[in-house]
Order: structure tokens, then C-alpha cells, then sequence
């Protein structure tokens, strides 16, 4: 069960349930680890299904963890919102079978935009580093 560091009950217990019947995420291995307000980790054990022909993680599973953490932590102030651009450098390889842990925050919010930033690590390894534009689509209510 992930942790909940401040969010409202009803909200929390809706992100944690959404995120848990999200396919894709089910997919990828994406379990919610803790969330407070504007703030989201999320985590997932690195498979051989997750590698690209070099036998690393693929990005693709690395940016979608990212911007799920970054989706996340917008969605625990309340709100809905899709990504309109990302920027990910990669600062280090990922292996199979280990712990990743990508932690989102919101850096600014306003009317309609968001901010966001996501660090993914490994073993206290810095691995990728993102920066995210959302779009607010509506709010979320009890």
C-alpha cells in the first residue's frame, strides 16, 4: 500500500485505485510507493521485458515512468492534465531486475499550465532526469 503524506483521504484513495486499474501501468510494473501534494513516487523491478536490443532498461519504460510521477504528483493538487512536452536526459544505464524509483514534482501551477520535474533512480543512482509542460483539462472531485 503506497503512503500518503498529506493528500485528502478521498483523493488519495482515488489516485491510488486509478493507478492500480491503469493496463498500462499494469504493463510496465507501475506501483504508486507514496504521494503528498504536488509530490509523487513511484516505483517498478526492472524485468528482460523491459530491455531494448543492448540488453538495457528501454527508455520507453523509463519515460513513462517519469511521466506518470510527474502526472501524479499534478493530480494530487487536484487536478487533471495532460503532458504537452517532455525533456529527459539519461545520465545513466538501467539495469534488469532492479529497483527503479521515480520521484515527480510540481515546480509551477497555474490556470491552465503545469511545471513538473521527474529524477529516476536506482540504488541512490541518478539514471534520468525530466521536465515536463501539462495542460490542465478540469479538476478532480470527490
Amino acid at each position: 500500500m503506497a503512503i500518503n503524506k498529506g493528500v485528502e483521504e478521498w483523493l488519495f484513495s482515488y489516485l491510488e485505485n486509478s493507478l492500480k486499474d491503469t493496463e498500462f501501468y499494469q504493463l510496465l510494473g507501475i506501483e504508486l510507493i507514496e504521494i503528498g501534494a504536488g509530490e509523487a513516487v513511484l516505483g517498478a523491478k526492472t524485468t528482460s521485458k523491459h530491455t531494448n536490443p543492448l540488453g538495457l532498461i528501454h527508455g520507453g519504460l523509463l519515460m513513462s515512468i517519469a511521466d506518470a510521477a510527474m502526472g501524479n504528483a499534478i493530480r494530487s493538487l487536484g487536478a487533471r492534465a495532460v503532458t504537452i512536452d517532455m525533456s529527459t536526459s539519461f545520465i545513466a544505464a538501467a539495469q534488469v531486475a532492479t529497483e527503479i524509483k521515480a520521484t515527480g514534482k510540481v515546480l509551477k501551477s497555474g490556470n491552465k499550465l503545469f511545471f513538473a520535474e521527474a529524477f529516476i533512480n536506482s540504488s541512490e543512482k541518478l539514471l534520468v532526469h525530466t521536465k515536463g509542460t501539462f495542460y490542465k483539462t478540469g479538476d478532480i472531485t470527490p
